[in-house]
């Protein structure tokens, strides 16, 4: 298969998991800071200007284009480096190499900005400044992803066993809108680490002193933040003791509360099954040092298409003064 057709066939949005349109434009997005990268590289090994005119010398056997296909159909499908090498006719280690090149750049791009075309969110202290201006309740909730198990005898070794799925998993956190469109997703920590302590981890307390009117909606694995912040962070209501003793008023309002304060953070679930609908965070089976530039490429190609959802508003129910007609 020649190149020409393996970019034909790799670009259609069954290979990618993104339409051609936003395809288009991530190339255009990504040629800059690649060649950048590229001249980078060739003045660090040269120790000097370069001596030649520029595109002087060995062609690249892939192009922007096709690295960024190559990076996309695998981030996508999890398909192994040798499998599109031989679509390409080429070495395995060439494409090891572009992936490598066009990963770190698809994470570094950041989520984008719903209502805000080109804006894109990357801290945690950029996600809590648009939701203080926006007042804009954040949804925030933690998911795992299972990873290769390490060595044995390997110092650290049981620091990825998930007590929750008892498995080797990475910990990641997503923050989400009230539609569920992705705001931020990382803070990637061993899945023996709690939720909170995660979090914690990140910032997250310095960033609610710093923005007193930001609220959020979590779930019970957050309670004491809930706890130190009960005016911004709202955790399912505690269960009642000794429930089936209870008046029956009492254990319907409870279950009512919890209902209630589900769906409002359901949200955020639904955020995290869009990540997973990518092969790698089903069960990721590469390096571990890599998951995270993985996780934050894919988080922000899924805000990409989130981003343009249009905003549901809801109508004003405040009395407003109307100008009497005259006659």
């Amino acid at each position: 298969m020649t190149k020409e057709w393996a970019r034909a066939a790799l670009s259609h949005p069954a290979f990618t998991g993104i339409s051609r349109a936003h395809l288009g434009g991530l190339i255009e997005e990504l040629a800059g800071p690649w060649t950048a990268r590229c001249e980078s590289a060739l003045h660090e090994r040269r120790g000097g200007n370069r001596r030649r005119r520029p595109g002087a010398g060995p062609k690249h056997d892939l192009v922007c284009t096709d690295r960024v296909l190559v990076t996309l159909v695998h981030l996508r499908h999890q398909l192994p480096h040798a499998a599109l090498a031989e679509l390409y006719g080429l070495e395995r280690s060439t494409i090891t190499r572009a992936i490598g090149e066009i990963r770190p750049l698809l994470a570094a791009r950041g989520f984008a900005l719903p209502d805000r075309l080109g804006l894109r969110l990357h801290t945690l202290a950029d996600v809590f400044a648009y939701a203080a201006a926006e007042e804009i309740t954040l949804r925030i909730d933690g998911t795992e992803t299972q990873v290769r198990r390490p060595r044995a005898h390997r110092p650290g070794r049981r620091a990825f066993v998930s007590g929750k799925r008892k498995q080797n998993t990475m910990k990641t956190t997503t923050i989400s809108d009230t539609q569920g469109r992705t705001l931020w997703s990382g803070a990637d920590r061993p899945g023996r680490m709690h939720d909170q302590t995660a979090m914690r981890t990140e910032g997250i307390a310095e960033q609610l002193r710093l923005h007193p009117d930001v609220r959020a909606e979590v779930d019970e694995g957050y309670r004491g933040l809930a706890n130190e912040f009960p005016d911004q962070i709202s955790a399912p209501p505690k269960k009642p003791k000794d429930l089936e003793d209870v008046p029956l008023t009492e254990r319907y309002g409870w279950r009512e509360m919890c209902r209630r304060q589900s769906s409002r953070r359901i949200c955020v679930e639904h955020a995290n099954a869009e990540h997973k609908r990518w092969r790698p965070l089903q069960r990721f089976l590469g390096r571990r040092e890599h998951y995270s530039a993985t996780h934050r490429a894919i988080a922000g190609l899924v805000s990409d298409r989130a981003a343009q959802r249009a905003t549901h508003r809801k109508p004003s129910t405040a009395l407003v003064p109307v100008t009497p007609t005259t006659r």
